[in-house]
């Protein structure tokens, strides 16, 4: 959002922190899969969890914001604020039970994931709509 509206992007810590995004879609096809496991022979599921549901691929948050900028066409640049003490460097989900219990895996990478989401705040912001619908998020 916020490069989509011309403000500067917030990074907090130094970018370098990692994550990992995962669409909608898949994720929703995951919870699927595992909702539709077999019933074991007392009525509990046949695979009971837990199981990690993500994406593993990696991405560094200032690739990430590197990225959005790009596909936007902004000229934001980014800001970097403090890391939040609780905010951990790196987090990548193990989704070897998913492949292997559900045979699910992420199939939308992030620069389409990024390109779907980014034409949907688009539309959002979008002056054709109607006044009171335009959203923002905080800076």
């Amino acid at each position: 959002m916020q490069a989509l509206q011309g403000h500067d992007v917030t990074l907090y810590g130094d970018g370098g922190q990692t994550r990992s995004f995962c669409y909608v879609d898949d994720l929703v096809d995951g919870i699927l899969r595992f909702m539709d496991t077999p019933a074991g022979k007392d009525g509990a599921p046949g695979f009971p969890g837990p199981i990690n549901l993500g994406n593993p691929a990696e991405f560094r948050i200032s690739e990430l914001a590197e990225q959005v900028i790009r596909l936007t066409n902004s000229g934001s640049k980014l800001v970097f604020r403090p890391l939040p003490a609780d905010d951990p460097v790196r987090r990548c989900p193990d989704i070897s039970r998913a492949r292997g219990y559900l045979g699910w895996e992420p199939k939308v990478g992030l620069e389409e994931g990024l390109c779907r989401t980014i034409a949907y705040f688009k539309r959002i912001l979008s002056p054709s709509l109607a006044p009171g619908f335009r959203h923002s998020l905080p800076e």
